[in-house]
């Protein structure tokens, strides 16, 4: 069971008529509903990001044909629109919030659509939805100083704790980016375990800070989606983001040494 390879659906907003800045990575109701169906009929049994690191933490065998489903950011939509559909299925599912963006005492006004509160948010939790940390003000936190990233750890953790009566344990990096320094503060700050994007299936060789998730997003037709929890033609799938990804990790890495140089000299 120690190789079995684990389908984590990465979810962002559920919105019939998102804005455009949450467009391509939303669903609408209905196909998230269908794809949920989806699930209950393949049998698939899904976990929250903490029952499947205890299993792989423990040793213990995983349920039979496990799968995750997990959502970014915090947009009202999961509370509005996805909690139903996981409810009349029983499904668990873990929320990653990034606390700056819910509407609410530390909104910073940076959500990029209509965000979840405080109360929609402790009503997940006791539906049965994981909450975990998903940083403050969502940055790219390979990319902010030791500084800001302690301040992003500790301030999300401390804020969700201090709303929902209970420590988050899981962690997802904004838009999937992390550095072994990001994975070993994430360590630090208590976080037992952390979700990278990839696009790929988790195992648990990848270890407990770098578990890849694939991407749930508006173009995902059914036969996709079917497809990507089956683990069928995933690289296939997902080749024009990994091309992008690429790409745009070299930039980054030469964004990150001028930054550095530019520190250094002043």
């Amino acid at each position: 069971m120690s190789d079995t390879r684990v389908p984590i659906l990465m979810y962002h907003a559920v919105a019939t008529d998102p804005n455009e800045a949450t467009r391509a990575l939303s669903v609408t109701p209905e196909a998230f509903a269908e794809q949920m169906a989806v699930l209950a009929d393949r049998g698939r049994t899904p976990l929250t990001t903490a029952g499947l690191a205890a299993c792989w933490r423990s040793g213990r065998a995983l349920p039979e044909r496990p799968v995750l489903i997990t959502f970014d950011d915090g947009y009202e939509g999961v509370h509005r629109h996805a909690l139903p559909a996981l409810a009349k299925h029983g499904f668990p599912a873990t929320l990653f919030v990034s606390t700056g963006w819910l509407r609410g005492p530390y909104d910073t006004g940076g959500g990029l659509g209509t965000m979840l509160d405080w109360d929609q948010v402790r009503e997940l939790a006791a539906a049965g939805v994981e909450i975990g940390g998903h940083s403050h003000s969502h940055p790219q936190l390979d990319q902010v100083s030791d500084a800001t990233l302690r301040f992003e750890l500790i301030h999300c953790k401390e804020i969700v704790s201090d709303q929902l009566g209970s420590v988050p344990a899981s962690f997802a990096y904004p838009y999937g980016y992390s550095s072994r320094r990001v994975r070993q503060a994430v360590r630090e700050t208590g976080y037992a375990q952390a979700l990278a994007v990839g696009n790929g299936l988790a195992r648990r060789t990848q270890g407990p800070y770098a578990l890849r998730r694939v991407t749930v997003r508006r173009s995902t037709d059914i036969g996709e989606f079917e497809r990507v929890v089956e683990g069928r033609a995933i690289a296939r799938t997902f080749a024009g983001d990994r091309a992008l990804t690429k790409g745009y990790a070299v930039v980054r890495r030469v964004r990150r040494a001028r930054r550095l140089v530019s520190r250094s000299a002043g």
